[in-house]
């Protein structure tokens, strides 16, 4: 039977630790290296739903995306939120690993996942790492045929994950679009990244009011591109787990689980009755 740390070393593999950030936080976070496996779960986040689904099918281990411990903690009392997952996986024997920043960089990470779930084929980095120029932050490409803005918004509405967010858009509706710049997370910070690489929309999560505002305006001085797609942070990332999950179900042979419970925190989306936006 596989252990703990033979699919650790499975995932460390595929998802190198160096790559992560240097204020990331990744591996093991409870768990025995020498227990068994038989069966992992893979989700987005370590939230107690999700750590109550591993308990209902009988895992032994869950792979998140997100650390449960990104900042650190000098307690962890059952009472607090943290400490909570903690004891209940404890008490279930149920180990937690995750894979982070080294995710979002790597080949057949989050970036890429995203990328191929909207159907946006050779895919290059859009911030290269200089170490080596096949990985890095997100990742930019072409779609098959153009669409306009508002049949590729819908394409991203169908195939992520729905949540009470939705997919936001900034742009010409009508416009069409070829060449796709995707980053999963909290991606503004790469705007400036997805206009120098010269996309006709970029889709990330997270867009805050300002930098979204000023790249728009930016935009609007030349042809309006690049377009910008927001989504929730977790549907950006959800792609990822599947594949993670062929990949140590392949390399490791134990059951794997991809969780379809929605962690997104919000639950409810309320549009104002003088809206004009498309819904």
């Amino acid at each position: 039977m596989a252990t703990v740390a033979d699919i650790v070393d499975i995932l460390d593999t595929r998802f190198p630790p160096s790559l992560a950030e240097e204020w990331d936080v990744n591996g093991l976070t409870v768990g025995d290296p020498g227990a068994g496996v038989g069966r992992v779960l893979f989700a987005v986040d370590p939230t107690l739903a999700v750590v109550q689904e591993a308990i209902d099918v009988d895992a032994d281990l869950i792979v998140t995306h997100h650390p449960l411990l990104l900042r650190g903690v000098q307690q962890l009392p059952v009472t607090s939120a943290k400490g909570a997952v903690v004891h209940q996986l404890i008490a279930h024997g149920i180990g937690l690993f995750n894979a982070h920043t080294n995710a979002d960089h790597a080949s057949g990470g989050v970036a890429e996942a995203l990328a191929e779930a909207l159907g946006v084929r050779s895919t290059v980095p859009l911030v290269p790492s200089t170490a080596d120029a096949t990985q890095g932050t997100g990742r930019m490409g072409v779609l098959g045929g153009p669409l306009t803005l508002g049949e590729f918004a819908q394409l991203v509405a169908e195939k992520l994950p729905a949540t009470a967010h939705g997919v936001r858009v900034a742009g010409d509706l009508d416009a069409l679009v070829t060449s796709v710049a995707v980053c999963g997370g909290a991606g503004d910070s790469f705007l400036a990244a997805a206009k120098a690489a010269r996309a006709d929309v970029y889709v990330t999560a997270d867009l805050r009011h300002h930098p979204a505002s000023d790249a728009r305006e930016l935009a609007d001085l030349g042809d309006g591109r690049p377009f910008l797609v927001d989504v929730a942070h977790y549907a950006s990332e959800w792609a990822w787990l599947t594949a993670a999950a062929e990949h140590v179900a392949d390399a490791a042979g134990v059951d794997t689980i991809v969780s379809t419970l929605n962690t997104d925190p919000w639950t409810a989306h309320f549009a104002s009755p003088a809206s004009d936006a498309s819904s």
